[in-house]
């Protein structure tokens, strides 16, 4: 057999193409189940990012259960999830055109259960025993910042009652098995989910009001996630109070740490409806954590804490629904897509019922993620998964090193995913190496890893990223003179800043990313407009601190070409962001391209979009290094080039 021949890094043919991306690809998410059907949101880029809800019988029969127009999201925090709900048969979701919560019952036409108005909801349970949903709601209709309650709505007459109020937000109201309690948690300015939360439980009434609450677990400084019933009436949360999201079971006067050990069982809440555990039809919790990027699941007993591992071939597991010894997750590979998985938890047996890619990817051209831990500044460390070319009908001329994409993932509190993606292969098929780094401040390491961007936001996971390629560079994986970074969202700030303060990267891209900060401490959502006082410090007294960290307001010290992706309808970055920093770059000529879309917010959902974005990144990258990418691109204009 022969050897590939020798060709240029960035010019290799490939089988993943941005339009198989595009229209091979949609989302996942919002697993759950009713009785023994299983249910699953998908947002098809080839419907215009349409969300819609789907069900798969014990027959194995798909069906959609949201007809169009219908689009199921939730804008509550703007990021939404816990859009929808079926329970007994019954469906409930949330149009994302009026923010109306719809109910249908199986073989019928929707029907509006809320009114018109600037009312959004989220987080939706049944309440049976009283004939309501309750659920999470976020009241713009008074002006200034929305107020958010937890309150029920009459499934007959429609009829509001407010259960809990007078915090800055609510999530996961969940009902005891006997209807008499209501859990929830509540936080406040200037917290994030993940920085502190509180626990509380309210007696329910026979009419459904509320009392008292009582403090259950959680503080400023302790991180509770996901409260559930057990069947006798305790309730397990997760707690980062020891370092690390573990899990407990509290009868209301004590609890306990059923599974004491470094790995998190928790998640960065930035949505509604997240869920790494389940509780069995025996009692036993099936509860997925992350050690050092990767996570596992385990059966976990929670009256004798006996542990035992469920082996399956995923390293990441998300969105755990149980019921009876049938559960469905969300769950992906290296090797593997994130696939909407039936598990059968007596005997440990799987099928993948949807996934989220249909392009059937050759193993002989998948890049598999290397995990790295390097030191960083400081004498620190961090940590990413590296990706190299892979391509088997290809190899680099003697002594050319692979050109490095550094990708800083966003949040910035979240962390990047293991999962087989095909836009990381799209890269790594052409001749290109990945690098997705973990920075300081992500999740799945632990409180003090994730609090160790607190105050250096800017500089931190910029260090992390710097020495990163440095890093690669100096093992001969990558070469030195193509380093480039992109990011979206807060991964694009981080790629903006690194390509202003320091002069490694050749090249960036940055989606939907943040080049002003002071803008974005002014013009921003209720969910994140303390965020920064955090990660940088409270505005306007830190203002000083802005400035400085502010790519825009030092795009004299820019001297690399860059290219902007950015969503017109997006209110968590506004375009402005993106607009600005375009009009420095011109000013300064160097090169810059910038790709608007319209009808697009935070994180394209549009099929077209996908692949004019991938497609423009790399003709962008072939004219900054002189190479001619494989196939036929649109153009791109890219000014002062």
């Amino acid at each position: 057999m022969m050897d590939p021949p020798n060709t240029p890094c960035g010019t290799w043919t490939s089988p993943v193409t941005a339009a198989s991306i595009s229209a091979g690809s949609m989302r996942l998410g919002s697993v759950f189940m009713d009785g023994e059907s299983r249910y699953w949101l998908e947002g098809r880029p080839q419907e215009g990012g349409r969300n819609v809800l789907v069900r798969s019988t014990v027959a194995g029969v798909f069906e959609d259960l949201t007809p169009a127009p219908y689009n199921v999201r939730t804008r509550v925090h703007e990021y939404g999830g816990g859009a929808c709900l079926v329970a007994e048969g019954e469906i409930f979701f949330i149009h994302d055109a009026d923010q109306r919560i719809y109910q249908k019952p199986m073989g019928a036409s929707p029907r509006a259960l809320t009114d018109e108005g600037a009312r959004r909801y989220a987080d939706l349970v049944v309440d049976k025993t009283r004939r309501r949903l309750v659920c999470v709601c976020e009241d713009h209709s008074a002006g200034g910042e929305p107020v958010n309650t937890i309150i029920a709505v009459g499934l007959d007459g429609g009829e509001v009652n407010t259960l809990a109020s007078g915090h800055d937000f609510y999530s996961n109201p969940r009902l005891s098995a006997d209807g008499s309690w209501l859990s929830y948690l509540v936080w406040d300015h200037p917290r994030m989910p993940w920085d502190g939360t509180e626990l509380f439980v309210s007696p329910l009434a026979d009419n459904g009001d509320a009392g008292e609450p009582t403090l259950i677990a959680g503080g400023v400084s302790e991180s509770v996630f996901q409260p559930e019933w057990l069947a006798d009436g305790d309730l397990c949360f997760v707690s980062d109070r020891s370092g690390w999201w573990n899990l407990y079971r509290s009868n209301g006067a004590s609890d306990v740490n059923l599974f004491p050990v470094e790995a998190e069982f928790g998640r960065p809440q930035w949505v509604f409806g997240m869920r790494t555990y389940g509780v069995t039809g025996d009692g036993r919790l099936l509860a997925a954590c992350c050690r050092k990027g990767a996570w596992e699941l385990h059966l976990v007993d929670p009256d004798t804490g006996t542990v035992e591992p469920v082996v399956l071939p995923f390293s990441d597991i998300e969105d755990i629904s149980v019921s009876g010894n049938a559960a469905t997750l969300l769950a992906g590979a290296p090797d593997r897509p994130t696939a909407v998985v039936a598990l059968d938890v007596s005997d440990g047996s799987w099928e993948v019922l949807r996934t989220s890619a249909v392009l059937d990817l050759n193993h002989a051209f998948v890049s598999l993620p290397e995990p790295v831990r390097f030191e960083t500044a400081a004498g620190q460390h961090a940590h990413g998964f590296y990706y190299p070319p892979k391509n088997p009908n290809a190899t680099p001329p003697e002594n050319e090193k692979p050109p490095l994409i550094v990708i800083g993932h966003g949040g910035p509190t979240g962390a990047t995913s293991t999962t087989l993606r095909l836009p990381v292969q799209y890269w790594t098929t052409r001749g290109f190496a990945v690098f997705d780094v973990n920075y300081r401040g992500s999740t799945g390491y632990g409180r003090a890893y994730r609090t160790a961007l607190y105050g250096v936001w800017g500089v931190a996971d910029v260090e992390d990223c710097v020495h990163a390629a440095r890093y690669l560079a100096r093992q001969g994986l990558a070469d030195h003179d193509r380093l480039i970074i992109r990011g979206g969202s807060a991964g694009g700030y981080t790629a903006l800043a690194a390509l202003t303060f320091h002069d490694v990267f050749k090249a960036g891209a940055s989606y939907y990313g943040i080049g002003e900060l002071e803008a974005l401490a002014k013009d921003t959502h209720k969910f994140e407009s303390h965020y920064l006082d955090q990660l940088i410090g409270p505005y306007p007294d830190c203002r000083d601190v802005y400035a400085a960290r502010s790519p825009l307001n030092h795009a004299d010290k820019l001297t690399c070409p860059v290219i902007f992706f950015q969503g017109l309808e997006d209110k968590v970055v506004p375009p402005n962001q993106a607009e600005m920093m375009v009009g420095a770059l011109k000013k300064k000529r160097i090169p810059v391209a910038y790709l608007a879309f319209e009808g697009e917010q935070h994180g394209f959902r549009k099929a077209e979009t996908i692949r004019r974005t991938l497609e423009a990144e790399l003709y962008f990258y072939g004219r900054v290094f002189g190479f001619t990418p494989d196939g036929e691109i649109e153009p791109v204009e890219i000014m002062n080039g």
